[in-house]
């Protein structure tokens, strides 16, 4: 194998950290060990995922793939299309303009404040059908049912936008520990035959909600734009919140507002951290 360095961009949301790659920049597709070694906090870069693009799309602007740090492909991620917008415009390929990004969990739209670090992004469509999210069992909507994890009675709802999430509503605010406690059950959960994303959510009041996050192969997580976007969508559904709320997580607050057929838009900061390279030493014996 050559002995090619690969380039990346490092950006957060809130917390959230991504690394953005080039397609040119790697031997396609990136093997699964080699983006747990890139995204290992003590022997790689460390980053909560890895964006793959821009990629050619023959119905947007832009293509784009989002990989977990275990490797797996995610769906839809909020930071993660923020982040990419942002490398997008850092990089001359946008203006300030709207512009169409495809992602396996369907097509969105992404605009870019004047400030540069603010992006707003359209997410499309919160459904709460237990086919397309999916949740074992007949199909319905799946709002407030119950279900036992580790002898403790949850009341959950569950929402996709493209990825599946599971919403656990809490009457007191939720604490790091219970979602590492019971995020990952729920997320293996047979309930979700795709696994599920996992948000612990407390209503603050008709315009605010906190939420805890437990990602779906990432983890504990300070903040998610997704997750924000289905604990929006089920409160909103469930009455328990207005339409636009402050989402709050230990990383930050985005705001999230959903039309009447429930199609949300997701505005938020952007930072980046660096630029660098990665050497094939990183790899050792196995490389990408």
């Amino acid at each position: 194998m050559a002995k090619t360095i690969m380039k990346f961009a490092k950006y957060h949301g809130l917390g959230n950290v991504y690394l953005v790659i080039e397609p040119a920049a790697v031997a396609q597709p990136l093997k699964q060990s080699a983006i747990q070694r890139i995204c290992h906090q003590h022997f790689g870069v460390g980053s909560d995922g890895i964006l793959l693009g821009p990629l050619p799309s023959e119905t947007c602007d832009f293509g784009l793939r989002i990989y977990n740090p275990d490797g797996s492909e995610a769906e839809k991620s909020g930071n993660g299309l923020r982040i990419f917008a942002r490398y997008l415009l850092d990089t001359g390929r946008v203006t300030h303009a709207p512009f169409t990004v495809e992602t396996q969990g369907g097509p969105v739209t992404s605009t870019i404040a004047a400030d540069r670090q603010t992006i707003q992004v359209a997410m499309g469509q919160v459904r709460f059908n237990s086919a397309e999210i999916p949740v074992t069992g007949p199909e319905r909507e799946v709002l407030d049912e119950k279900m036992v994890v580790a002898k403790r009675t949850f009341c959950f709802s569950a929402a996709t936008l493209g990825n599946p999430h599971c919403v656990v509503l809490l009457d007191t605010p939720p604490t790091p520990e219970l979602a590492q406690t019971y995020g990952p059950l729920i997320e293996q959960s047979p309930l979700f035959p795709h696994r599920s994303n996992v948000q612990f959510l407390f209503i603050q009041d008709q315009q605010n909600i906190q939420i805890e996050i437990w990602e779906r192969a990432a983890g504990y997580t300070l903040a998610s734009g997704s997750s924000s976007v289905a604990a929006t969508a089920v409160a909103h559904r469930l009455g328990l919140c207005e339409n636009s709320v402050t989402v709050h997580m230990p990383g930050g607050s985005l705001a999230v507002s959903l039309d009447d057929q429930f199609y949300a838009t997701l505005i938020g900061p952007v930072t980046k951290i660096c630029e660098g390279t990665i050497t094939p030493e990183m790899f050792g014996a196995d490389k990408p």
